[in-house]
This record gives structure tokens, sequence and C-alpha cells, in this order.
């Protein structure tokens, strides 16, 4: 015979697994719910019918430079390498990076 307390304890988990699943019924037909709603999509390009957009980054009043296929990539400033040539070092130029430690320098590779 199961005594009065876990009879008692017996019905309240029962009764708390069925909120638990009624809730999840519940969330799951909200759900679908607003899925059936409509059809949602992200638009990536803009209509046909828009007019060009021409922004400018922030601070510049012209927008970025014409691109054209097969040129070279403007970059304002020009990059510089992290290690200068040794007649610019001897001209002042300072290395962008510091030198490596010896023990992540390699042998030369070998042909």
């Amino acid at each position: 015979m199961i005594s009065d307390q876990k009879r008692r304890a017996l019905r309240l988990d029962y009764l708390l697994a069925g909120i638990m699943v009624a809730m999840g019924l519940v969330v799951a037909g909200m759900s679908l719910y607003r899925l059936s709603e409509r059809p949602q999509f992200a638009q990536v390009t803009p209509p046909p019918d828009a007019p060009p957009r021409t922004t400018a980054p922030a601070g510049k009043e012209n927008g970025p430079a014409k691109s054209e296929p097969g040129g070279t990539r403007p970059t304002t400033p020009a990059p510089e390498p992290a290690r200068p040539d040794p007649d610019a070092q001897k001209a002042g130029a300072t290395p962008a990076l510091p030198a490596a430690p010896p023990e992540k320098i390699g042998e030369p590779v070998q042909k």
C-alpha cells in the first residue's frame, strides 16, 4: 500500500509534468502560427526601381573609389612591409614588428 505522503508527491509530480507538456504545446503552437502567418524574406538587393545609393564613410564627402575588373585595389594609406629592406633601415625606417626570438627562427629551406 502506498502511503498518503507518497501519493501526494506523485500527484504533484504528474501535475507539474502535465503543466510542462501543456506549456511546450503552447510554445510549439505559437511558433507554428507565426510561421504560417506570412513568409518573411530578407531583401539582399534593393528593388530594381530604387535609386542607387551613394553613401560615403563617416568623415568623407565622397564615396569609395571606383573598382575596375582586373585592376588594382586602391588603398589609402599605402601598405608598408613589416620588415623594411636593409637600405631603408639604414635610412632610418623602423620595422613594424619586433624581431622574432631565436627559438622561433628556423633553418633556411634547402632546395
